[in-house]
């Protein structure tokens, strides 16, 4: 099992050197993962006012503050970013990070960051999109000339180096909304699932045994090959560290393979109490191993 943070961009983390400072807080904690949240406006979980910063900005000033950590977007929304900047995002910061990235995707949605911004909402469309960006970023990675004839994106020619520092390619985990199934047979064709629940609020967290039919599932996929990352989004309490092994080895039994810490507000309040001392705090305490 590796453990990660999984930490916010808005509020008092809308600034690329307050993320800078905590990802070196962590890896000198002994945490394996410097996780992101991928937003563009606002969301319900934030007042309008609220500043919020680039995740791919602030991700550059972690791999230059940090060195073995891990670092990513969970997740970045591919349905609505063109696939050939994330090519240039993603190997720049893999070069940057020196082979430390991980890209975790999804399909998007919702009304802030979605429909308010004019974005496509079909949950099929954004599907579609996310399948085609994953296909052209593929592509581009490769280093070697790149034609593409699809239904949303039409690359003539290109050619883009350099390739990742990673082999085969810098790792995609997949996310997707348990119990639907489309996103579990997606990620079956990559490097990792993450899977959330539907009906799950923040504060909760999916249970073993649906995270063990999550495994079965994917495994059973035609396109699934091991090693196959499974990340949870977690809970443990960061007081109790008997009780918070516990947790963990519960899911680690049924095939978690990374745990992704998330700190929630309301352990301190409400949404707009999400106070940074606390964060640091928790992230200074370690994980629970």
């Amino acid at each position: 099992m590796r453990y990660g943070i999984y930490v916010p961009i808005f509020g008092p983390y809308g600034d690329a050197l307050v993320l800078a400072n905590l990802a070196q807080e962590a890896e000198e904690a002994g945490w394996d993962g410097f996780f992101l949240w991928d937003l563009v406006s606002r969301t319900t979980l934030a007042p309008t006012i609220d500043p919020m910063v680039d995740p791919w900005i602030a991700m550059a000033a972690i791999a230059l503050r940090t060195s073995t950590i891990r670092l990513g977007p969970l997740v970045t929304l591919l349905s609505r970013r063109r696939p050939w900047i994330i090519a240039r995002q993603t190997v720049s910061l893999d070069h940057l990070s020196a082979g430390r990235l991980i890209l975790g995707v999804g399909s998007g949605g919702g009304y802030f960051d979605f429909e308010a911004l004019g974005e496509a909402t079909n949950p099929k469309t954004l599907g579609a999109l996310l399948d085609e960006s994953l296909e052209v970023l593929s592509g581009l990675w490769s280093g070697e000339p790149y034609h593409h004839e699809g239904a949303y994106f039409h690359i003539k020619k290109a050619q883009f180096l350099p390739r990742p520092v990673q082999s085969p390619r810098i790792p995609i985990w997949v996310a997707g909304e348990w119990p639907a199934k489309a996103p579990l047979r997606r990620a079956a064709n990559f490097d990792g699932v993450i899977p959330v629940g539907r009906d799950v609020p923040l504060t909760g967290m999916l249970t073993p045994a649906q995270i063990q039919e999550i495994v079965r599932y994917v495994a059973s996929q035609p396109g699934y090959t091991a090693p196959f990352e499974v990340v949870h989004s977690g809970i443990t309490t960061g007081i109790d560290a008997a009780q918070d092994r516990e947790i963990v080895a519960a899911y680690e039994q049924v095939g978690v393979t990374w745990w992704a810490e998330k700190i929630v507000p309301e352990r301190w309040g409400s949404w707009t109490n999400w106070p940074l001392e606390a964060m640091r705090a928790r992230i200074r305490l370690g994980p629970p191993r």
